[in-house]
């Protein structure tokens, strides 16, 4: 577990490393022309994406927060991805999905906020699921002044019982059970929740529900490399046990808890593939 600590400490490193060449990604406003291709290229946090589709603000079931952003562009598996869990939300009455970010117009690195999300396969929904917005669209202000509060309770790993619902669980396996799906990033806390809910023998569709840090007020959902893109990277698969055993337990103890003294090594720059200099130019 420490070499997760050691790879937390490179992240947070590479921030000022990569701000240069973030900048530049965050300028290209639009798309590249779907007639060049639709291609996720290099892995999640080195990459980019070639016929990026935008996600409407307003859909079935779901709305877009902070549009000032401008990341709310993705390979169309993604796009259809958050469509589809916004008609479950509508069929199965959960409320309306608040989705953040997905990525920039021609992915790459972001001058703010995260790491990943470079190839146009992740998205953040919030775990407030809004009756509000279920009653009407929201505006413009609302959806850069909302906040996605967290589930747990302040300053604890325990669940707040009046943040979290059945109806957030049944969103979680209904995302994890589609076969796109890579893995979910959440809290600790809420994959521990979810393991005591189901059980010693909790449900196989939980180990794509991966702990990470933070996460406790959004969802990060990872696609898979799709099929028309040769020259994305894939993660290792997540392992064949749902996970709910000794190595969650790790993320509760005081090394989990406290990042690492040791000074870092200053990270390499980032490299992207050499087909997002193309992306970049179209």
């Amino acid at each position: 577990m420490k070499v997760l600590l050691s790879l937390l400490g490179g992240a947070l490193l590479s921030a000022s490393s990569v701000s240069l060449a973030a900048n530049r990604w965050a300028t290209a406003t639009s798309p590249t022309p779907t007639v060049n291709g639709i291609e996720s290229i290099g892995d999640y946090t080195a990459g980019c994406l070639r016929g990026a589709l935008t996600l409407p603000e307003n859909g079935e079931g779901y709305q877009v927060m902070r549009l000032s952003r401008q990341r709310y562009f993705g390979h169309p598996d993604l796009i259809q991805f958050i469509e589809k869990l916004g008609r479950s939300a509508v069929d199965k009455d959960w409320g309306t999905l608040l989705i953040g970010d997905l990525g920039q117009a021609r992915g790459g690195p972001t001058p703010s906020g995260h790491r990943s999300h470079q190839s146009g396969l992740d998205v953040d929904i919030w775990f407030l699921l809004s009756r509000e917005a279920s009653k009407r669209k929201l505006s413009h202000g609302e959806r850069e002044k909302w906040g996605a509060p967290s589930v747990l309770l302040p300053h604890s790993d325990t669940i707040n019982p009046s943040q979290w619902s059945p109806a957030m669980e049944q969103v979680l396996e209904t995302a994890a059970l589609m076969p796109e799906v890579d893995r979910i990033f959440v809290n600790a806390a809420i994959k521990r929740e979810l393991c005591n809910k189901n059980g010693p023998e909790a449900r196989p569709w939980l180990k794509k529900i991966r702990p990470w840090w933070a996460h406790d007020d959004h969802f990060h959902v990872r696609l898979k490399c799709p099929i028309d893109s040769p020259n994305c990277k894939a993660q290792d698969p997540v392992p064949n046990s749902n996970g709910c055993d000794a190595s969650l337990d790790w993320w509760f103890s005081a090394e989990a808890k406290t990042p690492s003294t040791v000074p870092k090594k200053a990270p390499a720059p980032l490299r992207l593939p050499e087909q997002c200099n193309a992306v970049l130019t179209e």
